[in-house]
């Protein structure tokens, strides 16, 4: 079974945050208090209509029937009936607006948290398995719609149908009002306690979801189930499912069981008290005491029946908020986490990039306690010209890459672009400056042409063809049964490696960048293609500036510079031939190359 992969910021909220949770929630109804204010008057006119039946009741009872006034009885039962139509109007409209309202809140939370993750950097996503991600915007945010939706409303209505009937009980009898609500301050303690258990195996239940929800996504997708296939773990696997997919069962049952008895003793006592009132009322009769009317009786019961639905649903309502903090939180969690790679108030913007691009004594370390991963590089790559990055795995090669377009930011010196730190760019600049073909090639599960407009969402058809030959991939999407609107299939595993790899270096040629960052762009491709597509990216990288990644040492011979990277650390510098004079690390990686090549 996996184990618990919240993020290290999760927590649970204490009493003492229960309040500052409280406040942030209805902070989520401020843009929609106009809307919310109708509801207001809709529950307020509702809870006013339903307790005027009682007394409409106890006048037919005592007045009506007694005295055989038979125009009065018919005007009586009319207003019964009509109140019985509004009640069912303002009901029908409140749950209308209500519903609107939540589902907008579900909205502007699901689009927050999105937002949020976009502007994450690529390190939160290295750490972060990708099924708790969804997990939080699915499951969580999905589990608080009935709060945002109903909840909210159902305690304003029922919270005012409580207060409407209570006055209304006092106006009948106030000494039988008093015997009705003794046990009512032992009912709201029951129901905060449940409330308290239930929070508390909610969290345990959402964490558990998402680790079934990694499981799900890394385990069925399509490089799981090969993975799994080709190892022999389907069984494994299978088994491993069903031992989390049991223990959720047990938390769904905890959950949904928790306080139940003592919710049901509640009800037990709810449905007892009407006889409650009339022993009550026929042993004052008894003892002598004030009379009272069998209409007031009658109207009573009534009226304590009526309360019996809208108080046990507010005591319900409230153990349901209790448990949704618990989702409030780990959505809130997502909404706070700390953003490393941010825009400036003022950022500079190029209209025109050239594509001079410096590394200035450039450090760069993961987190406080790992050691740096890059540690003082200087190096300069004139507009236009182009810079090899090689080394051993784990040198640093794709970090140094990825600190151009932002993907991560130093921790020490600057990156510049055109003589401007890339962390005073706009964005947009910077995306629009930079281009990267990654040794990770993602396609969506959509047509080739959909894919290739990603990069450039008003091209043409003739320019995605025109991209497609520069990346020598247009004949082989042209064969095709649909041509350019071939579905390319989840993560494109209807393509091979080097077919992926063309199409996603045809999407870099789509958007037209001044600078390429190429990452083991070649990686994937045989001798013969790998040939084609250099010629295809040498001819790209005229005039432009480029900084290529490479293990294979045959792709960046012909580089203006090469760097060595070795522990973080820039060990060399030159050309192909200024490097191989020295016979130092690079000349000592041609060398492994030469011995390689033959088993290839």
């Amino acid at each position: 079974m996996h184990p618990d992969h919240e993020a290290p910021w999760s927590a649970p909220a204490d009493a003492k945050e229960q309040p500052r949770q409280v406040r942030r929630i209805l902070r989520l109804f401020r843009p929609y208090r106009g809307r919310l204010a109708i509801v207001g008057l809709l529950v307020g006119a509702a809870s006013l209509v339903s307790v005027a039946t009682p007394f409409l009741l106890k006048e037919i009872l005592d007045v009506a029937i007694p005295q055989g006034r038979t125009g009065l009885l018919s005007l009586l039962a009319l207003g019964m009936i009509l109140s019985a139509v509004l009640t069912s109007v303002f009901g029908v409209l409140q749950t209308l607006i209500s519903t609107t309202v939540g589902q907008r809140v579900m909205h502007d939370l699901r689009t927050a948290v999105y937002g949020r993750l976009q502007r994450m950097s690529l390190a939160f996503f290295t750490r972060t398995r990708t099924g708790e991600v969804q997990s939080r915007i699915a499951n969580d945010i999905g589990g608080m719609q009935a709060t945002v939706t109903s909840t909210a409303t159902s305690l304003v209505s029922n919270f005012t149908s409580v207060v409407a009937t209570i006055v209304a009980m006092v106006a009948l009898d106030w000494r039988l009002t008093v015997v009705s609500l003794l046990l009512l301050p032992v009912f709201v303690w029951i129901s905060r306690r449940v409330g308290n258990e239930r929070r508390k195996i909610t969290t345990q239940r959402q964490k558990q979801m998402a680790a079934m929800a990694a499981t799900v996504t890394e385990s069925l997708s399509v490089s799981g189930i090969l993975l799994g296939r080709t190892m022999g773990r389907s069984d494994s696997l299978t088994k491993s499912f069903a031992e989390e997919s049991e223990e959720l069962v047990d938390l769904e049952v905890r959950s949904n069981m928790a306080g139940r008895w003592r919710m049901a003793v509640i009800t037990i006592v709810m449905a007892a008290l009407p006889a409650v009132i009339y022993w009550t009322a026929g042993m004052a009769l008894q003892l002598g005491g004030p009379e009272v009317s069998i209409g007031t009786i009658v109207a009573f019961v009534s009226l304590q029946q009526g309360l019996f639905r809208p108080a046990v649903s507010l005591l319900s309502t409230g153990v349901q908020i209790q448990t949704s903090l618990a989702l409030f939180q780990r959505i809130f969690e997502y909404l706070d986490l700390p953003i490393d790679i941010t825009e400036r108030a003022d950022p500079v913007r190029l209209d025109r990039v050239k594509g001079e691009v410096r590394f200035e004594d450039v450090s760069f370390g993961y987190d406080d306690k790992g050691g740096a991963v890059l540690d003082g590089i200087d190096l300069t790559v004139p507009a236009g010209g182009s810079l090899a990055i090689v080394g051993p795995t784990g040198a640093g090669k794709s970090t140094l890459g990825y600190l151009v377009p932002r993907l991560y930011d130093v921790t020490g010196g600057r990156v510049t672009l055109d003589g401007v730190d890339v962390r005073d760019l706009d964005f947009d600049t910077l995306a629009r400056a930079v281009g990267v073909v990654s040794q990770e090639t993602y396609l969506f599960h959509a047509s080739v042409a959909d894919n290739l407009r990603f990069a450039k969402p008003d091209a043409t058809d003739e320019e995605l063809y025109q991209a497609a030959k520069a990346a020598q991939i247009h004949d082989h999407i042209a064969s095709l049964p649909d041509g350019y609107d071939t579905v390319v299939g989840e993560r494109g595993h209807r393509f091979s490696g080097g077919e992926k790899q063309r199409l996603a270096i045809a999407r870099t040629i789509l958007r037209d960048p001044p600078v390429l960052i190429l990452d083991e762009a070649t990686s994937a491709l045989d001798t013969r293609t790998e040939a084609a597509v250099q010629d295809a990216i040498d001819a790209l990288s005229a005039n432009r500036t480029t900084l290529t990644i490479a293990h294979r040492l045959s792709t960046v011979r012909g580089a203006d510079q090469i760097v060595v990277l070795d522990s973080g650390r820039a060990v060399e510098l030159g050309t192909h031939e200024e490097l191989l004079e020295r016979h130092g690390r690079y000349a000592a990686l041609v060398r492994r190359d030469a011995q390689l090549e033959p088993t290839r």
